[in-house]
């Protein structure tokens, strides 16, 4: 039974994400986030749970990518599709839902590019014995967290500046096909993963969490793509220094 314990909270993040979708579908951003941020903190305690009661296995590592093509890769696919639907002018917010498929435009399913590279990138996880200490590109958790910040700052923040940019078509096939690229390049970034808990080890990742902090408190859900940014930018300073 003990080893069965990190695989039920796997499937726990994968209900989470499955129950994100059904949220996505209807247009609810903020419930649907709520679930993804769920599924990555179940995400983030399969594997601690599986090494603190050394039962790491096979089976435990397909089924948690598994889970995160759906919390993770599907969820910001269908998510950035809505976004793109909604920055498409010629439809209002209210009749997203009785759009005809003979009338959709074809650019919002560019969104689902991010569920494809993300598929991607998890295959290739899977197959890649060295990424134990750092990840090689950026981790579906974060993509899809950054992702997820764009209509949160729509439906929480309501800046008109924010707002302009965030239904940008433009801005969104831009950020669709970043996304795509950065999580498949071969960039080196930490892991939040303590193996001590010394600050001269792990200052990185202590400094990091600080920042996470103060940006949320200041900047609220607009911090969220701050944060992505500053964690591949420290992360590429990380690498130079220890070169």
């Amino acid at each position: 039974m003990k080893k069965q314990i990190p695989n039920l909270i796997t499937l726990l993040n994968l209900f989470c994400g499955s129950i994100a979708v059904v949220f996505v579908v209807n247009n609810d951003f903020i419930t649907a986030s709520f679930f993804v941020f769920l599924g990555i903190f179940f995400d983030f305690f399969d594997g601690f749970a599986a090494r603190k009661l050394n039962v790491q296995s096979a089976l435990g590592l397909q089924l948690d990518s598994l889970a995160d093509m759906v919390t993770c890769g599907l969820v910001p696919g269908l998510v950035m599709y809505k976004l793109l639907m909604l920055a498409d002018t010629s439809w209002e917010y209210s009749n997203i839902d009785s759009i005809s498929f003979s009338s959709l435009n074809v650019i919002p399913f560019l969104g689902l590019f991010i569920t494809l590279a993300s598929a991607y990138r998890l295959a290739k996880f899977n197959l890649d014995e060295e990424q134990q200490s750092y990840f090689k590109g950026l981790p579906t958790p974060a993509n899809a967290l950054f992702i997820l910040s764009l209509p949160l700052m729509l439906e929480c923040q309501n800046n008109d500046l924010v707002n302009s940019v965030v239904l940008n078509e433009w801005f969104l096939i831009a950020v669709t096909l970043l996304s795509c690229y950065m999580l498949n390049s071969g960039i080196k970034l930490f892991a939040l993963k303590f193996k001590t808990w010394d600050f001269k080890t792990n200052a990185t990742r202590y400094i990091f969490i600080f920042l996470c902090a103060l940006f949320i408190i200041v900047l609220q859900f607009m911090a969220i793509p701050i944060i992505i940014v500053t964690y591949i930018i420290m992360s590429l300073l990380d690498t130079v220094t220890t070169k």
